[in-house]
C-alpha cells in the first residue's frame, strides 16, 4: 500500500540546483568561487549591476526541470528615479519559444504594484520586510527555461541580488502546463463603462490560477463594484463565472470597512492571506477617504490566488474587470488607473497578446 505522503518526503532521482550571482550557472560544486577581501569564497560576488538599456540573463538551464522558488532583493529608487519596480521587466521564455511567457514589471509580478514594495503572506507569494521577494508557484519545463531582467530605468540599478532554486530530471507528465504571467493598464482616457481587460487573446488548454489588481482611485466615493468575468471556450456576451463586487472577490466585504451600525469608518483594514488579500493602501493622509482630500490619489492594491479552485479552460479565456462605483446605494460608472497581473498555466509555452508598453506608459499616477 502506497502512503499518501507529500513530494518532499520521497526521495527521487532528481538533482537541486541554485542559480545566483554567486553561481551564474548553477553548475554542480562551482558556487562561491569569487574572491574578496576576505579571500576566495567568503562573499566575492553576491549580487550585479544591471545597466541603463540592458537585459542581464539571470538564468539559462537546459531540461526537463521545475523552478521551484524565486527570490530577488533590489533597490526600489535610484538616483535616475524612484520608479524601478515598474521600470525593471521579468521576462520568462520556455522551451525557446518565440515570445516569453512571463512578462511583467517586476514589482507586479511580485503583487507590489505602483512601484511600491508592499509586504504579502500569501501561499505562492511572499514580500517579506525589507523588499524580499519570493514567489513557489512550479514552474515546470520540457527543454530549457531562461529568465531575464530587462533595465528600463532611466540609470543603472546596482545591488541585483537573486536565487532561482529548480530541479532537474523531473518526469514531467504530459497533461502539466507552463506557467504565464500578463501585465496590463486602463487609464481614464477610455469612454465610461469600458471594462478593463485583464486577460485575452489566450486560445488552448490552461488554467487560470491568480489575479493581482492595483486601482488608482481617480475620482470620489466608493471605487470598488465592478464585477470580474471569467469568457471560458465558446462564451460570448455573457461569462460562465460573474461575481459581485471587487472586494468580494478578494474575500473581503462591504468596501474593506468597519461598520459601527450604518456609519463606515473612513479607514480600511487591509490583510493578507495565503490565497487572498487586500495589502495595499497608498494614501498621503491616513483620514482621506477621497483623492479630493488629499494630494495623492489613493492607491489599491489586492490579489486572488485561484490555487484550491482554478479556473480551468479548454480552448480559451477572457477575463475582465468593470469599473463602477457607488454613491450612497447609487451605481455609476467610474474612470480610474487600473492595472492587473494575470497568472495562468498553458500547454503552449510561447507567450501570447499585447506586448508590455513602454517603460514611460507604466509609470505610476
Amino acid at each position: 500500500m502506497s502512503l499518501d505522503l507529500p513530494a518532499y518526503a520521497r526521495l527521487d532521482r532528481t538533482r537541486s540546483r541554485s542559480i545566483s550571482a554567486e553561481n551564474p550557472t548553477g553548475a554542480p560544486g562551482a558556487g562561491g568561487a569569487a574572491a574578496s577581501r576576505l579571500g576566495p569564497g567568503r562573499k566575492g560576488r553576491p549580487c550585479i549591476t544591471i545597466g541603463a538599456g540592458e537585459t542581464a540573463t539571470i538564468a539559462a538551464i537546459d531540461g526537463p526541470g521545475v523552478i521551484r522558488h524565486l527570490w530577488f532583493t533590489l533597490p526600489r529608487a535610484t538616483a535616475a528615479g524612484p520608479y524601478v519596480l515598474r521600470d525593471l521587466v521579468l521576462r520568462i521564455t520556455w522551451d525557446d519559444a518565440d515570445a516569453p511567457a512571463v512578462e511583467v514589471p517586476f514589482g507586479d509580478f511580485f503583487l507590489s504594484g505602483f512601484a511600491t514594495a508592499s509586504p504579502v503572506y500569501s501561499a505562492p507569494m511572499v514580500v517579506a520586510p525589507n523588499g524580499g521577494f519570493n514567489c513557489y508557484l512550479p514552474m515546470p519545463f520540457r527543454r530549457a527555461a531562461r529568465i531575464e531582467l530587462r533595465n528600463e530605468h532611466a540609470g543603472p540599478i546596482e545591488g541585483v541580488f537573486y536565487q532561482v532554486s529548480y530541479s532537474l530530471g523531473d518526469a514531467l507528465e504530459d497533461d502539466l502546463g507552463y506557467l504565464h504571467a500578463q501585465w496590463r493598464r486602463t487609464g481614464p482616457d477610455v469612454p465610461r463603462g469600458t471594462d478593463h481587460v485583464v486577460l485575452d487573446d489566450v486560445s488552448g488548454r490552461g488554467a487560470y490560477v491568480g489575479t493581482y489588481i492595483g486601482v488608482t482611485a481617480l475620482e470620489r466615493f466608493w471605487w470598488g463594484e465592478g464585477e470580474l468575468k471569467f469568457f471560458i471556450d465558446d462564451d460570448e456576451s455573457l461569462p460562465t463565472i460573474c461575481g459581485t463586487g471587487l472586494e468580494d472577490y478578494v474575500g473581503g466585504a462591504w468596501a474593506f470597512q468597519d461598520h459601527l451600525g450604518a456609519v463606515p469608518v473612513p479607514r480600511s483594514q487591509t490583510f493578507s492571506t495565503a490565497y487572498l488579500g487586500y495589502h495595499q493602501r497608498l494614501v498621503e493622509d491616513e483620514t482621506a477617504i477621497s483623492p479630493y482630500d488629499t494630494t495623492m490619489p489613493p492607491s489599491h492594491g489586492m490579489y486572488r490566488w485561484h490555487l484550491p479552485d482554478p479556473i480551468r479552460f479548454g480552448t480559451g479565456l477572457r477575463v475582465t474587470l468593470q469599473q463602477i462605483g457607488d454613491r450612497g446605494g447609487l451605481l455609476f460608472e467610474r474612470a480610474d488607473d487600473v492595472c492587473t497581473t494575470a497568472y495562468w498555466y498553458q500547454d503552449a509555452p510561447g507567450g501570447q497578446g499585447p506586448s508590455l508598453p513602454p517603460a514611460a506608459r507604466r509609470e505610476p499616477r
